[in-house]
């Protein structure tokens, strides 16, 4: 694959089956990142799937997917993995760790089957408990993706239980200790254990970057958003309080400044 072109974005967001809101408002979060891409005079193709991506990739430079369902299948994989070794980033944010899911006998959850598309983002997802606030701490405050943070921020969001794939090849951007109360019933049931805990026993990852050739993977799990007709088509949890109408992390200064800084990073400008 030739070196991607310069100046361009492809921004995935969407839910599965096609056309599903799947407990997302990906048209709010479509616009806020369409408006981040013209504030630097970015020109953007959109898409709701990753079904035309080999399409796309050679014109652009960043790739940016919001997602709750849809994911790479191998040969896609094997597409965006030779566009970042030429020089492609992708940006993924909250539900792009997520991807298939299987009934499990007994169980009301599904769990994440782990596919290629894990391994080239570099993490999967496995669960979150209900909406809550959250302390991030920034780990590394000198990067350019982290600048002008400070050493944490907070916000409210889902948090995120998420598997990285190679820690090895990881730097870790943000992380968070979600307290005691923080639990799910997904683990020890949908999964043997909590591969998302850190060595510490205590903190999760919430965003990273890793290298892929002369290119790389940002990923950050904040970002949930929701609307009414979503709220109201989910079954009611007595322990998710948050309104109908649901912002969260969209409306924080310092996860905008994330977002920012990686589009700048990506592009190179």
């Amino acid at each position: 694959m030739s070196e991607p072109m310069s100046g361009r974005a492809h921004l995935i967001a969407g839910g599965f089956p096609p056309g599903s809101m799947a407990g997302h408002d990906h048209d709010y979060a479509r616009l806020r990142l369409l408006e981040l891409l013209a504030e630097r005079d970015i020109a953007a193709s959109v898409a709701n799937d990753f079904a035309d991506i080999e399409r796309w990739l050679p014109v652009s430079r960043l790739l940016i997917t919001y997602v709750a369902g849809p994911y790479p299948d191998a040969a896609q994989c094997r597409a965006i993995e030779r566009w970042l070794e030429a020089g492609g980033h992708w940006l993924g944010l909250h539900g792009t760790s997520g991807g298939r899911a299987e009934r499990v006998e007994g169980a009301r959850q599904r769990r994440t089957v782990k596919t290629e598309h894990h391994a080239l983002l570099g993490s999967r997802f496995l669960t979150h408990p209900p909406i809550c606030k959250i302390r991030v701490e920034v780990s590394a405050a000198d990067h350019p993706l982290t600048r002008g943070l400070g050493a944490s921020f907070e916000v409210e969001d889902e948090p995120y239980f998420i598997e990285l794939q190679d820690p090895g090849s990881t730097r870790v951007l943000l992380s968070a200790d979600y307290g005691p109360h923080a639990t799910s019933p997904a683990i020890g049931t949908l999964y043997a254990s909590d591969t998302s805990l850190q060595p510490d026993g205590r903190t999760r990852v919430l965003g990273y970057t890793r290298e892929v050739g002369n290119g790389g993977v940002t990923y950050f799990a904040l970002g949930h958003c929701h609307n009414p007709a979503i709220r109201a088509a989910r079954t009611a949890d007595p322990a998710d309080t948050t309104a109908p109408t649901f912002r969260g992390a969209w409306e924080s200064d310092a996860f905008m400044a994330l977002l920012r800084n990686a589009i700048a990073c990506s592009i190179g400008a």
